[in-house]
């Protein structure tokens, strides 16, 4: 179930937007909201788009786009595809709306009209079966998500205690090709030089004879 929404400007972590939460579920998330604040802050220009971190019974999952962070806290056992199909319709209707505006906005909350947009789609993710009927009428949108296996999981221990970033793994990845490369170039030169000390002496030895033989029948 989709329980609040924040939306906040990636270079600075301004809050632009957020659902109106009632007085129980506002209570529910303090503390998701607090954990929530510290994502904002780890987001690097290097943070990994898509994210899913996981903190007891729920999960915040985060999309950032057009230097816009969409941000929702759903029950841990929510689907991943329907959380991000949910932001995705929020990313897309707030670029449309307010894209321009995000650089030159100094006050928080400067969006807060948003929030009717963000109720009314949450509204149609309140639940698996009501998302999934929704889907036909959103264009089909679970068949049309990017392979959720390839998003990123995080566990918020991870980022309370170990300080862990929120960098994409692909710089590490990338890292690790280039080693492999200079290991692989090492390897084949190693190869080529122990073939040259094995058969070098050898070779010697057939040209010295073809010389000889050269020579003495010249």
């Amino acid at each position: 179930m989709v329980r609040s929404t924040i939306i906040v400007r990636a270079s600075d972590a301004l809050p632009l937007a957020a659902s109106v939460d009632d007085e129980q579920t506002e209570q529910a998330l303090q503390e998701h909201k607090q954990q929530a604040k510290l994502v904002f802050r780890r987001i690097t220009p290097n943070a990994e788009p898509r994210c899913s971190i996981e903190s007891g019974p729920y999960t915040l999952h985060y999309l950032i786009s057009d230097n816009v962070v969409y941000l929702v806290i759903a029950d841990k056992s929510y689907p991943r595809k329907l959380a991000f199909s949910y932001l995705d319709e929020l990313s897309k209707e707030f670029v449309t709306s307010y894209g321009a505006k995000v650089e030159t906005v100094r006050k928080p909350y400067a969006f807060v009209g948003f929030d009717t947009f963000m109720g009314k789609t949450a509204r149609l993710y309140q639940d698996t079966r009501t998302a999934s009927a929704a889907g036909s009428n959103l264009g089909k949108l679970n068949d049309e998500l990017q392979d959720v296996t390839r998003i990123m999981t995080k566990n918020m221990e991870e980022l309370l205690w170990r300080g862990d970033s929120l960098d994409r793994m692909s710089h590490l990845s990338t890292s690790l090709r280039s080693e492999s490369e200079k290991y692989r170039k090492a390897a084949r030169n190693i190869n080529v030089q122990a073939m040259l000390r094995q058969y070098a002496p050898i070779g010697a030895v057939f040209l010295i004879l073809i010389i000889l033989l050269w020579w003495r029948f010249s």
